[in-house]
């Protein structure tokens, strides 16, 4: 007998194929209702049904746990003319989180990390470690390459949302690929499970959570136990952050004036609510039909964000109206941070690494705002890698989220970038 999770992922599927879209949003959760149309719905399905063909089967579902309680359904569905996976995200409610049509190979059991080939596990030791204390400590790991000490050493600092250590995305590992990749090249790392992955259910009864309580208690946990560490050069120790990670990194840096330098990779600099627009907006262009059915999504999302910039927010908002579903005090932490003026403002060598191909953070929308605020300095290297995408792997054409499916990479010259950045001497640019 079918689970709970994947009888609501079918029935959305039975739906769509009787045409009965406007029963598919009462199979949603409610605060995600005003983000999504039935006319959406039915543009969306009908326009796959276009590429592939008529339905000639439909498999069995393939369910995955979360550790937010949502339970990912994936529904394996075959064409005349291929196939595509219904994803559906299913909260403990048994609710939809959301619908997604992807690839049909997202609908293949996820097959087991493989290190990069620039990866040498012999090389190296990992101990796992505990950061915080008390109902919120998260559990990490410390790479420590097979060389004589003091090592440098690299905290780092996973992207938006509920990431564990190794910021897994799909069927890739971006952070294990970076920290493996240093380890090689004998540079200690410490990576960590975000407190929204570890503590999700509790979290998402918080009523008040801001950025800072997302990243900034762990982060400098971690420093900490680095500089304790008798086997790591407390004086080189450095934060690398990807996405959101990297920018808050310059928050953290300037709560902890013993940090070495920074890695930015892909770095948001743009507010996060138009970040969301912007994203929404591309996304919406990839396709004919998706212009028109995304219109309502985007008109919502605009809504929400000049709610944030307006002056009648407050922690009493509710998080229903607000991008996300965050609280409002998450935007109001975020509402008035400017990280690439804060970076400007920091005594500290910098790495900012961005890929042309990322559709999240963008050249034109997010590079720009770290080259005007640190255009000036010396001890400020920026790299634009013309084929790599958000998580850093290599493509071609415009991003899609259909690009993050199959299992990727970091590319081998990035991690070599930020090796030889860390190893150079002191003092040099």
């Amino acid at each position: 007998m079918l689970g709970a999770p994947a009888e609501v992922a079918l029935s959305a599927l039975d739906m769509a194929r009787s045409g009965r879209f406007a029963d598919i949003l009462e199979l949603f959760a409610a605060p995600l209702r005003p983000l999504i149309t039935s006319e959406a719905l039915e543009t969306g399905w009908n326009a796959e049904l276009g590429r592939q063909g008529p339905i000639v089967s439909v498999g069995a579902p393939l369910t995955e746990p979360t550790p937010t309680g949502v339970v990912v359904v994936k529904v394996p569905v075959t064409c005349e003319r291929g196939g595509f996976a219904l994803v559906a995200p299913v909260t403990e409610q048994g609710q939809l989180a959301g619908l997604q049509l992807a690839p049909l190979a997202a609908a293949e059991p996820i097959a087991p990390w493989e290190p990069p080939g620039y990866a040498d596990p012999a090389s190296f030791d990992e101990h796992e470690v505990t950061l915080g204390s008390g109902a919120l400590a998260v559990e990490g790991i410390l790479t420590v390459p097979h060389r004589a000490g003091p090592l440098p050493a690299v905290v780092l600092l996973a992207g938006s949302g509920s990431l564990d250590r190794d910021e897994t995305i799909g069927r890739s590992k971006p952070l294990k690929d970076i920290g493996w990749g240093l380890a090689t090249r004998g540079i200690a790392v410490l990576r960590f499970d975000k407190v929204t992955f570890a503590h999700a259910r509790e979290l998402a009864r918080a009523e008040r959570f801001t950025v800072n309580d997302e990243y900034m208690p762990h982060a400098l946990a971690a420093i900490e136990l680095l500089r304790g560490d008798p086997v790591i050069d407390g004086a080189r120790i450095f934060l690398l952050g990807h996405s959101l990670g990297g920018t808050v990194a310059p928050r953290i840096a300037a709560a902890d004036p013993s940090v070495a330098g920074l890695v930015m990779l892909a770095g948001g600099a743009q507010p996060l609510h138009w970040v969301l627009v912007r994203q929404f907006r591309y996304l919406a262009s990839l396709s004919p039909e998706g212009e028109a059915a995304s219109r309502q999504v985007i008109d919502t999302l605009t809504e929400q964000a000049r709610r944030i910039d307006g002056p009648d927010l407050s922690t009493s908002t509710p998080a229903a109206e607000l991008p996300l579903g965050a609280p409002a005090s998450y935007w109001l932490d975020l509402r008035d941070y400017d990280p690439a003026a804060l970076a400007a403002t920091l005594n500290k060598p910098m790495l900012i690494l961005q890929g042309a191909r990322d559709y999240q953070v963008t050249v034109a929308d997010d590079l720009a705002r770290w080259q005007a605020a640190l255009a000036d300095r010396a001890d400020v290297t920026i790299r634009v890698y013309p084929r790599l995408n958000h998580l850093f792997a290599p493509g071609s054409g415009p991003s899609s989220p259909a690009e993050y499916e199959p299992a990727q990479h970091v590319d081998p010259v990035v991690v070599s970038d930020i090796a030889s950045w860390v190893e150079r001497p002191a003092g040099t640019v």
